[in-house]
């Protein structure tokens, strides 16, 4: 069995993401200005901030798309909206790109042709920012996630074979009621620990797919932060709406201070 240890979302992602929110949104107000007002100097400084703001928005796609593939749960609500989210930015990207390429060079005046391919590409990155702003606020995507007794996230990958015991974690290694999200191949499962012991079951809400691992447990409950549903994570079974469909929840046992997983 071999495993690692990984973070929950990338730490470099919202650090990066307002540069090329500035620059490129600087740049469509010194090209209008300089436009319409004939001064030289505001257009050239747009298409440096143009410029700017497209390497920018390249470097904070990075991070972004790691966080994409990653962190946002698969098969869920969240993924879908992450999924138009990289699609407005990059279209924001690609048409402040050929702004800039007809542009041609840094003194040539913008003509009508740059500035409405940077007013829309400035109405794409507006809306890539509103589904960001709600991955963030609404799925937590990204969010430094506490458990209890100030336990932080865990995350990690699991190399298991079907029907053999794996050893995902020591009998110490989690306090009651704090969790770990365990990457098995294509599965996410949650390994958590109860006052009764061990227990282990799938990390997707059964609603819009909310990530389990990402929300509170207490008394034997877990609840999705998404959309406040709960299960009971000894049986999967749903204690409170809006998912209808119990979660499935996997064979835990404890032996010589490891805690083994039965896929």
């Amino acid at each position: 069995m071999k495993s690692k240890a990984v973070l929950l979302g990338h730490p470099l992602h919202p650090m990066l993401i307002p540069f090329p929110f500035a620059f490129l949104t600087g740049a469509v107000l010194f090209d209008v200005v300089g436009r319409f007002g004939d001064v030289s100097s505001w257009w050239i400084t747009g298409s440096y901030l143009s410029a700017i703001g497209i390497a920018a928005a390249v470097v904070a796609a990075l991070p972004g798309l790691i966080d994409y593939v990653w962190t946002v749960p698969p098969n869920s609500s969240g993924k879908s909206r992450a999924t138009k989210h990289m699609m407005a930015n990059l279209s924001a990207v690609t048409l402040f790109a050929v702004a800039w390429w007809i542009r041609g060079h840094t003194t040539t005046r913008p003509d009508v042709v740059v500035l409405a391919l940077e007013a829309i590409g400035l109405g794409f990155l507006s809306a890539g920012g509103y589904m960001g702003g709600t991955l963030v606020t609404r799925n937590l995507i990204g969010v430094d996630h506490r458990y209890a007794g100030a336990g932080k996230w865990r995350d990690e990958t699991i190399e298991a074979r079907a029907g053999q015991p794996v050893t995902v974690a020591k009998s110490d290694e989690l306090k009651i009621d704090q969790m770990k999200l365990l990457r098995v191949g294509d599965r996410r499962i949650v390994l958590a620990r109860t006052e009764r012991g061990y227990v282990a079951f799938d990390d997707r809400c059964t609603h819009k797919g909310g990530s389990l691992a990402g929300g509170v447990m207490m008394c034997g409950t877990v609840q999705c932060l998404w959309h406040g549903s709960q299960f009971d994570v000894s049986t999967g079974k749903v204690k409170a709406g809006p998912a209808e469909q119990a979660v499935r929840v996997y064979g835990v046992t404890e032996k010589a201070g490891e805690v083994r997983l039965l896929l």
